[in-house]
């Protein structure tokens, strides 16, 4: 069966990765894009032959299933043998957690907006439990870029607020309960959990930034995820898949992270080797951003937005 090649330039750098302004890091940091290449060109190999020897849905669903599941323990195995990527503090990686499923009761947070700790060189200030100073990064200006969108989907929505609860359409007309964003109150208290977490998992909370105007996604409860990721698989097992069904599965994917660190990094590299099988040469690009803009953005822009950016000359790095 024909697929389309995949190389390094299909995987975009996430801005999330960039946490240094020396572009000999930044280029450091890109070079995952080989590693997510050749894991997906494995993945491709291993969907080409159920889709090459059959059409049925459930099959096709189960291959799907089978190559994310090989995907999630290859980000366990590179956690292992890589360690923590450049910014990531040490005592705080722990490779287990890219194997570690999300369980009921427990969520992920990512914060958005101004996040000083993603400026190379900020000094951490005691008194407003901020970091300050530094050179700006494309990690930082992300955050803060989508910290402004977030603000304005709650103007937009007229949310009046602390909490923007994200609902999420299916073909097959169910609203699934997809992630939050967080702002005001309701981010203070994110914050205060975050603290008691790492406590909680013997590490120093002391340098956990919970000052300033936080602003933070949170992952849907998992039994909502397994929803959202079982919809995704089901779209893009069928046999006529079109760009705008890809489209929408590859956003339910981000919506429906399965394990506690990873789960961007391999949504990135299963939809990149499934768009090689399934839509050979006519797979919508991956925009580099494209984990931050399904946090913050409503279903409806992110869907049409993800697939009107040409791809990037840019190599990747994980989520």
């Amino acid at each position: 069966m024909a697929t389309a090649p995949i190389t390094p330039g299909d995987f975009p750098t996430s801005p999330l990765a960039l946490r240094s302004a020396d572009p000999a890091r930044q280029a450091k940091a890109r070079a995952f894009a080989s590693e997510q290449a050749n894991a997906a060109v494995e993945a491709a190999g291993m969907l080409a032959r159920t889709w090459e020897a059959t059409s049925d849905v459930p099959a096709r669903v189960a291959a799907l299933a089978a190559v994310h599941a090989h995907l999630v323990d290859w980000r366990y195995r590179l956690a292992v043998t890589m360690g923590p990527p450049p910014g990531i503090a040490g005592a705080a990686f722990n490779p287990e957690r890219f194997r570690t499923p999300i369980r009921e009761g427990d969520t992920n947070y990512d914060r958005l907006g101004e996040v000083g700790r993603l400026r190379e060189g900020a000094r951490w200030d005691r008194a407003t439990r901020t970091y300050t100073g530094g050179l700006a990064t494309p990690a930082w200006e992300a955050m803060l870029r989508h910290g402004r969108l977030a603000e304005q989907r709650f103007a937009t929505e007229g949310v009046e607020g602390d909490t923007l609860q994200n609902r999420v359409l299916l073909p097959d007309g169910r609203r699934i309960t997809g992630n939050r964003l967080l702002r005001g109150e309701a981010a203070h208290r994110t914050d205060a959990e975050l603290t008691a977490r790492y406590t909680a998992r013997g590490l120093d909370a002391s340098w956990v930034e919970s000052g300033g105007k936080p602003i933070y996604s949170a992952t849907p409860a998992p039994r909502d995820s397994a929803l959202l990721h079982a919809a995704a698989l089901d779209l893009l097992a069928h046999p006529h898949l079109t760009t705008e069904d890809y489209l929408l599965a590859r956003y339910l994917l981000f919506q429906a992270p399965r394990t506690k660190k990873g789960s961007d990094a391999v949504t990135r590299t299963f939809i990149v080797a499934v768009g090689a099988v399934a839509l050979p040469g006519t797979a919508p690009a991956l925009p580099e951003d494209i984990d931050l803009r399904c946090y913050v953005l409503g279903q409806d822009l992110c869907c049409a937005a993800a697939g009107a950016k040409p791809l990037e000359n840019r190599n990747g790095w994980p989520g």
